[in-house]
């Protein structure tokens, strides 16, 4: 073990990782330590309707990010989620790179670390560049698109045209510090892809993660029925190709701890981290959700920081099929205004007691 430890220290050091397989559950439990519990939020600007609008050049706004990542800070948190997509490599690698790097900036600035999302399989299934349709009134994450998207995801030919994307951005950062770790892909079995269809190619991205050789850790979160131990077989691929295993829930307090106490079980002593909670309306809050994530050392991440384009402060059933035709009484995500002012002021304090260890 303390040859693990020395071996980990050193190559940091010395800007190489020692990992290109799994990592073993000591070198996991030496990254956790390193890295602290940390509290955060899945982000996107108020002014960006979808990942692609966040980061093409023609509407990259570091100006609101340096902003809202400000909200984040005063709220304690030290972690965001951040989507990224295939596309934008495409469009521009060089420029996406660049763009990358000053939103690791700004967010170093505000002493939080980044969780970066290559690739994710909810909502819309044909992305486009270019400029990006206005969110539809009423609903829910209404322009919010999948990456790769289905005609990549229904055609097996095209999966090696993505390890450019994975291996380009993913080399870039091995080593740096600001990024806390790599969700290599959300919900991969979302919008209807069976496990059989998406299984192959969410191997081999792992795989080109892993061959870019990152000082970070590996994970893609388990999100169907949470709370249940009896794991699919898809969601085991999706674990046993994790160096921390990641999940989420939107549930209430016991589900989440029986959730909590299954993930941690899995494959014991390995981390765990919830990547996506709090739903006030389906019963997954702040209080005392963030609180049994603290005492179990389990990074927790909302979905949600400032309401904006996204629109999340729709519950999921306001679809296009049902839009709302006025702001809901309880916000379903998300915390803020874009002006910084709390949705719930009382929320905010709780928040602000567990990150920074204080009394309410």
């Amino acid at each position: 073990f303390v040859r693990v430890i020395f071996t980990f220290f050193f190559l940091a050091a010395a800007g190489v990782s020692a990992f290109s397989q799994r990592w073993s559950v000591p070198t996991a439990r030496i990254w956790q330590e390193k890295v602290g519990w940390k509290a955060g939020a899945n982000f996107a600007p108020s002014n960006a309707v979808n990942e692609l609008e966040m980061f093409q050049a023609d509407t990259f706004d570091l100006k609101t990010i340096d902003r809202e990542l400000g909200f984040a800070a005063d709220l304690g948190m030290g972690v965001v989620r951040v989507f990224l997509h295939n596309l934008l490599w495409t469009q521009d690698a060089e420029g996406f790179l660049h763009r990358l790097e000053s939103f690791l900036d700004v967010a170093h600035k505000h002493h939080i670390n980044v969780m970066f999302v290559l690739f994710d399989s909810c909502w819309l299934p044909n992305p486009a560049l270019g400029k990006q349709p206005a969110p539809i009134p009423g609903v829910h994450n209404s322009q919010w698109v999948q990456a790769p998207g289905y005609d990549i995801i229904n055609d097996p030919a095209q999966f090696d045209k993505l390890e450019a994307y994975v291996r380009g951005v993913v080399g870039h950062f091995k080593h740096d510090h600001r990024v806390l770790a790599w969700d290599f892909w959300n919900e991969p079995d979302n919008s209807g892809y069976s496990d059989e269809q998406i299984a192959p190619l969410l191997v081999k991205v792992a795989n080109w993660v892993r061959a870019a050789d990152p000082m970070q850790p590996l994970t893609t979160p388990v999100w169907t029925n949470p709370a249940s131990a009896n794991y699919t077989s898809f969601q085991k691929t999706q674990m046993d190709n994790s160096d921390v295993i990641s999940f989420h829930i939107y549930d209430n307090a016991e589900n989440t701890q029986t959730a909590i106490n299954n993930f941690l079980a899995y494959d014991k002593g390995r981390p765990a981290i919830c990547t996506e909670y709090m739903a006030r309306t389906a019963g997954s809050t702040f209080q005392p959700h963030l609180e049994l994530f603290r005492d179990a050392n389990v990074i927790a991440i909302n979905w949600g920081l400032v309401s904006g384009k996204i629109q999340t402060i729709y519950p999921w059933q306001n679809d296009v099929s049902n839009p709302a035709t006025e702001p809901p009484a309880v916000w379903f995500h998300d915390i803020l205004n874009a002006d910084g002012t709390a949705f719930n002021a009382t929320e905010v304090k709780y928040i602000q007691s567990i990150t920074r260890g204080t009394k309410v």
